[in-house]
């Protein structure tokens, strides 16, 4: 009898070794299929992602330098403003032969030329500022990377070398109606130049106010 509830009990045994084996193979098994499906998913959702937007790696922090400076040629008797002054329209900023230089718009003064006494012309710049509202990021899409998906208003997503992995967006503006100049020159060979082309993108430089003027940044412009 004793023998006969060993015997038993040694088959239970075996037969609960066979089982677990079966349910960890299958498990594993199903593991290894789960993984590989997300690993497709996954592949999937990558390319469609790249296939949805495009990458420039050549972007810069733009807006025109404003110059004010005298009319007519004479001795520079006051600067009314420093650097990092926020000034507004139709506001005196310097005075030469007793003659205001006024701004035309509203903006940030970027340099002075505070030298009293100096002799300045309609060459000297007596001061410097920038229009805020006037702020762009412009890259740079060679015409076969995507140039012909670009349209006004898509939305633009971009960080700058600065502040490292921070995302900023903005819209993109318009698209240049000439290329830039081309690094390649033809040669003997029928290889063809590689025009690039400046896409303007408009940000809100308020929400941004770090960052300035020639900062380098990467953009991901989504068709």
């Amino acid at each position: 009898m004793e023998k006969k509830n060993i015997e038993h009990h040694q088959a239970r045994e075996a037969n609960t070794s066979k089982f677990l084996s079966f349910v960890n193979h299958h498990y594993f098994l199903l593991g290894a299929i789960i993984f590989i499906v997300a690993l497709l998913i996954g592949g999937i959702a990558v390319i469609e992602n790249n296939n949805s937007r495009i990458y420039v790696d050549k972007a810069t922090i733009y807006t025109p330098l404003i110059t004010l400076s005298p009319a007519s040629p004479g001795v520079l008797d006051r600067v009314f403003v420093k650097e990092g002054d926020g000034v507004t329209e139709n506001m005196v900023v310097a005075e030469v032969d007793g003659i205001p230089i006024k701004t035309k718009t509203s903006g940030l003064v970027t340099f002075v030329q505070n030298s009293p006494g100096q002799f300045v012309t309609s060459a000297t710049p007596v001061v410097q500022m920038v229009d805020p509202e006037d702020y762009r990021l412009v890259g740079q899409v060679e015409e076969d990377k995507g140039l012909a998906d670009i349209k006004t208003g898509q939305t633009v997503v971009f960080t700058v070398d600065a502040f490292g992995s921070k995302k900023y967006y903005g819209n993109v503006d318009s698209v240049s109606p000439t290329s830039r100049q081309s690094d390649i020159v033809f040669s003997i060979s029928d290889t063809r130049a590689e025009n690039e082309f400046n896409v303007y993108v408009k940000f809100d430089s308020k929400k941004y106010p770090e960052l300035k003027n020639g900062m380098s940044a990467r953009m991901w412009i989504y068709k």
